[in-house]
Order: structure tokens, then C-alpha cells, then sequence
């Protein structure tokens, strides 16, 4: 079959599914503010067994990557995540999904040349580039009078 760059894409419009973009966004920011709530519920209930306020946001910080990494180890985050889109990106329990993931697609390549080397494939990036932003804003607040 030979066409041109311009029928070719006049094709694949013809042929793409429209996304529904009112219903995306809906369901993301549901999901999202059920992450939300849920993590506030998680604060309220380390607050009710003794913590303070700082030490009840450390332990719900805890539990949320801990159960966001127990969910993509059994498949059910990724459900989620294909229901809700980006709602479950929520900083936290994406960017432990973002690493958990990875490190169990590459773990038949050994602990360390496939979990540990692939472990921060997707969220290395936003190490690199959320340590550079910090360091780039301290410099900025050291030289303002």
C-alpha cells in the first residue's frame, strides 16, 4: 500500500476513536480526591493513636507508598489507574507506582542488572529534575534580601 503522509493521516483520524475527555476528567478527579481522602483518613487515624501532627503526616506518607506498592504488586493499581487516569497520579502513590512497577516488570533480569538497575527507570527522571528545581529555588531565596 502506497499513500502519502497526507492521506496517511487523514486515515488515522477517520479511523481514531474520539476520547472523552468530559468523563477522563471527571473520573480522575474523583479518584484522585478518593486517594486524597483516603490518605486524610489514614492521618486522622495515626493522629487518634497518639502521634502528632508531623509525625501522623510521616506515618501516612509511610502508609501510602506502602500500600500504593502492595496494590501495584498485585495488579490492582494498574486497574485503578486505567479506570481513573491521572487521579492516581497523586504525587505520592503514583511516584511509588511509578517505581514499583518498573522493578516487577524487570525482575526475571536479576535483582540487580534488572530490579534494582530498571527499579527507578520511569521516576528517575523526576528525582533528577525535582532535586535540580530545589536546588535552583534555594539559590533564589539565598539571594533575595
Amino acid at each position: 500500500m502506497d499513500i502519502s503522509t497526507k492521506e496517511y493521516a487523514q486515515l488515522v483520524k477517520q479511523k481514531s476513536k474520539k476520547s472523552p475527555i468530559v468523563k477522563n476528567t471527571v473520573l480522575a478527579f474523583v479518584i484522585g480526591g478518593a486517594i486524597c481522602v483516603i490518605g486524610q483518613l489514614i492521618m486522622n487515624g495515626w493522629g487518634a493513636a497518639g502521634l502528632d501532627k508531623e509525625d501522623a503526616g510521616t506515618a501516612t506518607s509511610c502508609s501510602l507508598v506502602f500500600l500504593s506498592a502492595l496494590f501495584t504488586g498485585l495488579n490492582l493499581y494498574n486497574k485503578l489507574a486505567k479506570y481513573g487516569g491521572a487521579g492516581t497520579l497523586v504525587p505520592i502513590t503514583g511516584f511509588a507506582n511509578a517505581v514499583v512497577s518498573p522493578a516487577i516488570d524487570f525482575r526475571s533480569e536479576g535483582f540487580v542488572t534488572g530490579m534494582a538497575a530498571k527499579m527507578f527507570l520511569v521516576a528517575g527522571p523526576v528525582i533528577v529534575f525535582g532535586t535540580l528545581a530545589s536546588a535552583i529555588y534555594g539559590v533564589v531565596l539565598m539571594l533575595m534580601p
